[in-house]
């Protein structure tokens, strides 16, 4: 008889219970954002009408779909879990969802001075489309659009 090694994926994206405890994500987002948002931030964003999120133990990400366009609010993953792929598959089950709510864009700011994300969006086919000066704290930002669908690589 022949046995089989199974293992345990890395991580498992879910969508998030809008009614579910923030708490954990906020400290997630702490560990990842020196302007992090606190429990009751992220609590009214998800209250909004539109709003969707999806988790894994490592990471999430909060986005929203309003008329026929989507808007990625934030994207944390811990700082121990990067570079795994998780990013990637937030973004996808984001981007997959706003597809799904009929939006034929999404929309999203990244710092300038973060070169891990840019590399991120830039893989899965983000456009560059505009510029935020000063938009985090004095840092600029750049705006990056994806047409929906999406052919993901």
């Amino acid at each position: 008889m022949r046995s089989f090694r199974v293992e345990k994926p890395l991580f498992e994206v879910m969508p998030f219970d809008l009614a579910g405890d923030t708490a954990p994500l906020a400290t997630l987002h702490a560990a990842c954002f020196n302007d992090a948002w606190d429990a009751a931030s992220l609590r009214a964003t998800l209250a909004a009408p539109g709003a969707f999120a999806f988790h894994d133990r490592d990471g999430f990400v909060v986005a929203r779909v309003a008329c026929d366009e989507a808007e990625i609010f934030t994207l944390a993953v811990a700082p121990g879990a990067r570079g795994r792929g998780l990013g990637r598959a937030l973004l996808s089950a984001v981007i997959a969802e706003a597809e799904r709510r009929g939006a034929k864009a999404i929309f999203l700011e990244v710092g300038r001075d973060n070169p891990a994300a840019l590399a991120l969006y830039a893989a899965l086919r983000f456009a560059n489309v505009g510029s935020r000066k000063g938009y985090y704290g004095g840092r600029d930002a750049s705006v990056l659009r994806l047409s929906l669908p999406a052919d993901l690589p």
